[in-house]
C-alpha cells in the first residue's frame, strides 16, 4: 500500500530505453501502419542503399527512413520538393529518442493505388512465368530487318531514327505507329506488335523494339497492361522495351527479352555500328589469306618433295647409266686383281718350277687360262659387243620379258656404242 502523506512514492521511475520502448510500443499499437502525405525534404541514400529525409508540410514533419530493401521497389528516385505518399509504421530510435516514420512504400501523391495494381500485376504474371529468364532471347547479331513500335509523335521515335541512321543506315526499319498513352493505348500497342510479328514469321524482321520517353506512373501505365504484356512474350523474335528514364520501370520491361533503360539504348542494343563490322570483316579477311597462304605454301612444298623423288625419265636414266658404269667399274677392278692375283701365283710357280718340274708349270698356267676366260665373259661390254642390247622403260625398269611390253609403250635399246629409242609395235600376223 503506498504512503499517502509521501505522493512521490508511488511514482515510477523509467529507464530511459525502457521508457522509448514504451513510446514505441504505444505508438504502435495505437497508430501503425500509418499512411502519410507531404513533401521530401533532404533526401539522401546511403552507401548502403538505405535512404532518410524528411516528410513535412504546413503544420509539421516527420523523421523518415527507408531502408535498402523498400527503397528498391520504388518506381522513382525521390528528389527534395516531390509530393509523395508514404505507407509504413511510427517507431522511436532509440539512439537519439526520436520520432521517425519507417517507410515501407513510397509513390508520388496520387499514384498509390496505380502502384498497388502494378505490384498485384506483377506478382500474377510473375507467378504465370512470364517473367522467366530461360525463356529470353539472345539478340542478333546482325538483324536482316527491325520492327519499330512508338508513337508518331513521340521524341523517342526521333532519337531511336538516328541512332540506327548513325549505325546501320542499310538495315531496314518497319514502323508500327501506336499511341503510347491514353485509355486505348494499350489495345493499340498490341495490335502494332501483332502487325509486326507477321512480318517476322516472314523472315522480314528479326528484332523489335518497344519504345516511349519517361514521365510519371499515369504517363507510363499503358505499358502496365495485362494484354500487352502477354502479346509481349507471343513474340516471334526478341523484343527489347525502352520505356521511360532509368529509373523507370513498367510491366513491358518485364516481359521483354530486354530492357534498355532509355529508347536510344535500346537502338544501340539492336545496331552495333557498321565500323565495328566492316572491322570484324577485315579482321577476317586478313586471317583467311594468312590461312590461304599457309596452304599454299604447304602445297608447294609437297609438289617440290614430289617431284624431287620422281624427277625426270632422262635423270633417271642417266643415274641408271651412271650405276652401271660403276658395276663395270667394280667388275673390271675385280678382273684386274684376279689375273694380278694369278700373276703372282704364276710366279710362284715358276719359282717353283725349278723344284717342281714342267708339269707343275704347265698345269698352273692352264688354270690361270681358264680363270682369265670366265672373267672375261663377266664382262657386261663384251656381251653388248656381240649384239644384244639392254632394254629399259621410261622410268630407268630393265624390260627382261617380250610378254611384258605393252603396245605404244616407248622403251629404250642400250647397245655398246649408245642408245635407240624405241616404240612397241603391235604383233605381226601370220
Amino acid at each position: 500500500m503506498s504512503d499517502e502523506r509521501n505522493p512521490t512514492s508511488a511514482r515510477r521511475i523509467w529507464q530511459v530505453g525502457a521508457l522509448c520502448r514504451a513510446v514505441a510500443e504505444a505508438l504502435d499499437a495505437r497508430f501503425n501502419p500509418v499512411a502519410v502525405r507531404g513533401e521530401i525534404s533532404g533526401f539522401s541514400r546511403a552507401s548502403s542503399g538505405h535512404c532518410y529525409f524528411t516528410l513535412k508540410d504546413g503544420q509539421g514533419q516527420i523523421r523518415c527512413a527507408m531502408f535498402r530493401r523498400a527503397a528498391s521497389l520504388s518506381n522513382f528516385t525521390p528528389r527534395d520538393g516531390d509530393q509523395v505518399e508514404v505507407q509504413g509504421r511510427l517507431d522511436v530510435y532509440d539512439a537519439r529518442g526520436d520520432l521517425q516514420l519507417i517507410v515501407e512504400s513510397l509513390t508520388r501523391a496520387g499514384q498509390g493505388s496505380l502502384f498497388e495494381r502494378f505490384m498485384r500485376l506483377k506478382a500474377q504474371l510473375e507467378g504465370d512465368g512470364l517473367f522467366d529468364a530461360a525463356r529470353k532471347r539472345p539478340l542478333p547479331m546482325m538483324p536482316r530487318g527491325i520492327g519499330l513500335v512508338t508513337s508518331l509523335g513521340a521524341a523517342a521515335l526521333h532519337d531511336v531514327a538516328t541512332s540506327l541512321r548513325r549505325r546501320l543506315s542499310h538495315i531496314p526499319v518497319v514502323l508500327a505507329p501506336a499511341p503510347v498513352q491514353g485509355a486505348q493505348a494499350a489495345a493499340t500497342l498490341c495490335r502494332a506488335l501483332e502487325s509486326l510479328y507477321a512480318l517476322a514469321a516472314a523472315g522480314e524482321i528479326d528484332v523489335i523494339l518497344l519504345v516511349r520517353g519517361g514521365g510519371s506512373l499515369e504517363d507510363l501505365w499503358s505499358f502496365n497492361d495485362e494484354q500487352l504484356a502477354r502479346t509481349i512474350v507471343r513474340s516471334p523474335v526478341p523484343v527489347v522495351c525502352g520505356v521511360g528514364h532509368e529509373t523507370d520501370f513498367t510491366i513491358a520491361d518485364f516481359c521483354a527479352d530486354l530492357r534498355a533503360p532509355t529508347p536510344t539504348a535500346a537502338a544501340e542494343l539492336v545496331a552495333q555500328p557498321r565500323e565495328v563490322w566492316l572491322n570484324v570483316l577485315d579482321a577476317l579477311r586478313e586471317r583467311l589469306s594468312r590461312a590461304a597462304g599457309r596452304r599454299l605454301d604447304a602445297a608447294a612444298q609437297r609438289l617440290d618433295a614430289a617431284g624431287m623423288r620422281l624427277g625426270r625419265p632422262s635423270t633417271l636414266i642417266a643415274g641408271q647409266k651412271q650405276r652401271l658404269s660403276g658395276v663395270a667399274h667394280r667388275l673390271q677392278w675385280a678382273t684386274h686383281k684376279r689375273l694380278q692375283l694369278a700373276h703372282q701365283h704364276l710366279t710362284s710357280v715358276e719359282a717353283a718350277r725349278s723344284r717342281a718340274g714342267p708339269k707343275a708349270l704347265a698345269d698352273a698356267a692352264h688354270l690361270l687360262d681358264r680363270a682369265g676366260l670366265r672373267l672375261s665373259a663377266l664382262d657386261p661390254r663384251l656381251v653388248l659387243r656381240r649384239g644384244y642390247a639392254l632394254i629399259t622403260r621410261d622410268d630407268a625398269s630393265v624390260l627382261s620379258r617380250a610378254a611384258d611390253a605393252q603396245v605404244g609403250q616407248p622403251l629404250r635399246a642400250h647397245l655398246s656404242d649408245g642408245h635407240v629409242d624405241l616404240t612397241v609395235a603391235p604383233p605381226r600376223l601370220p
